[in-house]
């Protein structure tokens, strides 16, 4: 494709397949424009540089997160499908969670979804940082249950492209894991108590146990504070 057919849109579209399907290590101009069916060449003209391409796609995805209508739904319901989408969002592209530690991302897909947010927390009744807080700490909550699957694909293809078997290599960790743990009566019993022997498995619905732990807590310091 000569660089003259090419958009911006077209090339951060291709982007974020690429990442999706090869991951941060996966992404570089030869591979995109071998995509694009164009000279790596060509990119430059709409994008600065590898990072600039990351960043822009990094703040694309963002759009995938619906905006609940605030004068349909209550707070606490519209924080609760916000999270749940930003979880979502995470785990199909998992390359973001680990840009996340090494870019600062931007954008008006960000800003869209940052703006609504402090308006959810906003109509709980927080006002200025404190709408800024709470906002903040269901986000960390979200990354960090997200750490997990993105870790476990980015190394999955570490694994494959290597040559080795992923499933035997996560099998033999396991086993190594419920080994070591089988020493302390808390985590035998753990494990013990599930079907599978997974160290490092979680109970069914832990994600929304959490979620409602944390907006629970932040409904009765909004109750507090209109008291």
């Amino acid at each position: 494709m000569p660089r003259d057919t090419l958009t911006r849109e077209q090339i951060v579209r291709t982007a974020v397949e690429l990442l999706d399907t090869d991951g941060l290590e996966g992404l570089n101009m030869r591979a995109l424009g071998k995509r694009l069916n164009s000279a790596a060449t060509a990119v430059y003209w709409h994008v600065k540089n590898k990072d600039d391409l990351l960043t822009l796609a990094g703040d694309q995805v963002w759009d995938e997160i619906r905006l609940p209508d605030l004068d349909a739904v209550d707070w606490r319901a519209a924080a609760t499908a916000m999270a749940r989408d930003l979880y979502a969002m995470f785990t199909r592209h998992p390359w973001l969670v680990q840009a996340l530690a090494t870019h600062l991302f931007h954008g008006t897909g960000k800003a869209r979804h940052d703006d609504h947010t402090l308006a959810v927390y906003e109509k709980a009744g927080f006002i200025g940082p404190q709408a800024d807080r709470a906002a903040g700490a269901v986000f960390t909550y979200v990354l960090g249950n997200a750490t997990g699957p993105a870790a476990t694909t980015s190394l999955t293809r570490r694994i494959e492209r290597e040559g080795g078997d992923a499933d035997e290599a996560f099998g033999a960790v396991m086993k190594d894991a419920v080994e070591a743990a089988s020493g302390f009566p808390r985590l035998r019993d753990r494990i013990g108590s599930y079907a599978g022997t997974d160290y490092a498995e979680a109970p069914d619905a832990t994600f929304d146990f959490g979620l409602e732990s944390l907006l629970d807590g932040l409904e009765a310091r909004a109750r507090r504070r209109a008291a």
